[in-house]
């Protein structure tokens, strides 16, 4: 895993967030590659990612949402 820090700007342009972000290398490597071939920033490349995948983020279960197994159900 390599970490990348990464400074997000909030609604407000005067408040700089840092926030560290994990990727495997072989992850970063693609993220730097289409950084580079779309001449882009790999802040850019990386909130793209989300913004177009954050659809099929929101169907997942929450864990939340996820049932009891019968093992615990069965402990209750």
């Amino acid at each position: 895993m390599v970490r990348v820090r990464m400074e997000f700007l909030t609604m407000s342009t005067t408040d700089k967030r840092k926030q560290s972000l994990y990727f495997p290398e072989s992850m970063l490597h693609d993220i730097k590659h289409e950084s580079a071939r779309l001449d882009r920033s790999l802040s850019w490349i990386v909130q793209r990612c989300v913004k177009i995948a954050l659809p099929e983020i929101r169907k997942l279960p929450s864990v939340n949402d996820i049932p009891d197994s019968p093992e615990d159900v069965a402990k209750k």
